[in-house]
């Protein structure tokens, strides 16, 4: 069974939560506003699902409303931050907007965020920069129970660890869309295997392991404990190539920022820690807009002549399908599956909110 719901009335439901836990106005709806619009791309994995975890990691005291950004170094060009454990989707946009600051007064920012809570759809973020014509790139490491093993390795050992980039195409008239590519280094994230457990649903094969290193097809392996209490463990991507990824960006968004890394036994908590290492470049003051601009039109539209292969719809560039369904769910409505929403149900009762 599956709940069709508005995105307005979808946003004030899911805010209310956060106000509830001591969330700010502002906050709660920023936050909200953040999952709705990840539902709305078609990512229901970091969606309004995540809400009764985020609710959990306050109750725990592991995630702290309204916190800011806190200024560790910033020498211009160099950009050190700590998140001070609050919602990502607050601090990660304040990080973001320091680092613009400093790509407008000397072309480039190379930013670091520690000690973030979940900071959501890291695409999000390079959505915010192409909108200024600049690129980003960003390193994301996942500190929570490793849910992810290494390739060869039979239990997980760290977690989905994104990678993003963002790149705009075109200047003015000749402009097209971003090409936006967000992914877990994992062969799918985390979130989506929760939702495929809520939904009773299978996967494919070669995404998971059991709790005994063995292959299998059961999500729930990775969503709740098994009968002798372990938990499974998803595939990274691309076999060795996957894996050498999520470690990059292991060491590159967690110990590089001082966020840390993730080599120590699971836990229960709840809270999920990001920590970030993201670069910004303005190609105008490198010098290269016009060219960079003409080269980047050109060959997207190379790529899209391509003939369609059967069976398929042709070429989609990274973005394409977020922008088609975000068009999809504005007009008919966000679907959430029966379990998601009575989790969220059962999330307002524990903080006396009535969804």
């Amino acid at each position: 069974m599956t709940i069709t719901i508005q995105v307005g009335e979808l946003e004030k439901k899911i805010a209310s939560l956060f106000t509830a836990v001591g969330s700010s106005n502002e906050e709660a709806n920023q936050v909200a506003s953040n999952l709705v619009l990840a539902n709305l791309s078609g990512h229901d994995s970091h969606g309004v699902g995540m809400a009764p975890r985020y609710v959990d990691a306050v109750l725990e005291k592991n995630l702290t409303p309204n916190a800011r950004v806190q200024t560790r170094i910033d020498t211009g060009t160099l950009l050190g931050l700590d998140g001070q454990y609050g919602f990502g989707q607050n601090v990660g946009v304040q990080a973001m907007e320091m680092a613009f600051e400093r790509v407008h007064k000397h072309g480039s920012c190379i930013m670091s965020l520690s000690n973030a809570h979940h900071l959501g759809r890291i695409g999000h973020y390079a959505e915010m920069a192409v909108e200024n014509h600049w690129i980003s790139i960003h390193f994301v490491s996942v500190n929570s129970r490793p849910i992810v093993a290494p390739y060869g390795g039979g239990d997980g050992r760290f977690g989905t660890n994104p990678c993003c980039i963002g790149i705009p195409v075109g200047v003015g008239s000749s402009a097209r869309e971003p090409f936006i590519l967000d992914f877990a280094t994992s062969r799918v994230a985390q979130g989506k295997m929760r939702v495929a457990h809520n939904e009773g649903k299978s996967v494919e094969p070669g995404t998971l392991i059991d709790e005994n290193g063995r292959p299998t097809n059961n999500p729930g392996v990775v969503v709740v404990p098994q009968s002798n209490g372990k938990m499974g463990a998803l595939m990274p991507f691309g076999q060795y190539k996957g894996f050498g990824l999520a470690v990059a960006c292991e060491l590159l968004g967690g110990a590089l920022s001082g966020g840390g890394t993730w080599h120590r036994q699971a836990d229960s908590r709840r809270a999920v820690l990001n920590s970030m290492l993201t670069i910004v470049i303005d190609p105008k003051r490198l010098g290269t807009e016009v060219s960079f601009a003409s080269e980047t039109t050109e060959f997207i539209d190379w790529l899209k002549s391509s003939p369609d292969a059967p069976d398929t719809a042709g070429v989609k560039l990274a973005g394409e399908p977020e922008r088609q369904k975000r068009a999809e769910r504005r007009k008919n409505g966000i679907p959430i599956d029966a379990a998601t929403w009575q989790e969220i149900i059962d999330s307002g009762k524990k903080v006396g909110v009535a969804i």
